[in-house]
């Protein structure tokens, strides 16, 4: 029973707005900015999401995973 709990926290919420608006921009393929609770500002396109992460392609640098928590916000 616990490791049917445990899955289904893992379920990827699509019903939040914050889900859904970061899902369009990895389907417009929009260039965003993303502030990092360590101050870092990081310039790219949003590849893909999780439930903890994103991808972001940053040009001449590659890809980047980033974990959600250590988003402060993301401009677009």
């Amino acid at each position: 029973m616990s490791m049917v709990l445990g899955a289904m926290s893992q379920e990827f919420a699509t019903g939040f707005p914050s889900v859904r608006q970061v899902q369009t921009l990895i389907r417009e393929k929009k260039t965003i900015e993303v502030k990092l609770l360590t101050g870092d500002l990081i310039s790219g396109r949003v590849l893909w999401q999780d439930p903890h992460c994103i991808c972001l392609e940053v040009e001449h640098q590659g890809r980047h995973q980033i974990w959600k928590q250590a988003i402060g916000f993301m401009k677009y």
